[in-house]
């Protein structure tokens, strides 16, 4: 089996590797590389480093909180700005084209929240990781990781569409 002549972490390096020859690959080619990747292989990279630096299974668990932190600093670091993270998403995956300006309020706000929830995750699975065992804390993570994304993505729809009302805004869906 080829998984007895390859180690793990030459897997999990390869991978990495991979992806992010795939990601200067599309900058190459299309010169752009959207958030959402960016932050998928800036998380992989995390959890990467952490498994192959160690082999003990608390600095296993401690990817989880690790890339949630990375993630809550970078929905905060553009909070702030001119293109707040969520903005940025909202153009590459819906291709919600130039916003009305009066949403940048809306953008800045949801940003901010994202960026709470992975706190929130990053402080639970911290604990979580010291006080449950290994089985349940992966079964808790990923129970607790999907239901804050969801009550998230819950929030900022209905955000949106307040928004958009108290601002007499309308959606206009078009071909691609």
């Amino acid at each position: 089996m080829l998984t007895d002549l390859v180690s793990p972490d030459a897997g999990l390096l390869a991978g990495t590797a991979v992806v992010w020859l795939l990601i200067l690959l599309r900058k190459i080619v299309t010169g752009s590389v959207t958030s959402l990747l960016m932050i998928s292989a800036l998380i992989l990279t995390v959890q990467t480093a952490v498994a192959v630096s160690t082999g003990f299974l608390w600095m296993f668990q401690l990817q989880f909180p690790l890339g949630n932190l990375a993630m809550c600093f970078m929905f905060a670091r553009t909070a702030p700005t001119r293109k707040p993270l969520v903005a940025q998403l909202a153009e590459e995956v819906v291709a919600l084209k130039q916003p009305h300006p009066d949403l940048h309020r809306f953008f800045q706000g949801a940003t901010w929240l994202w960026a709470g929830l992975f706190l929130m995750l990053t402080v639970g699975m911290g604990i979580m990781m010291v006080t449950e065992p290994f089985a349940l804390f992966m079964l808790l993570s990923t129970v607790v990781t999907i239901g804050l994304t969801v009550v998230g993505a819950g929030i900022c729809a209905l955000w949106f569409f307040a928004s958009i009302r108290r601002l007499g805004l309308r959606l206009r869906f078009a071909a691609a």
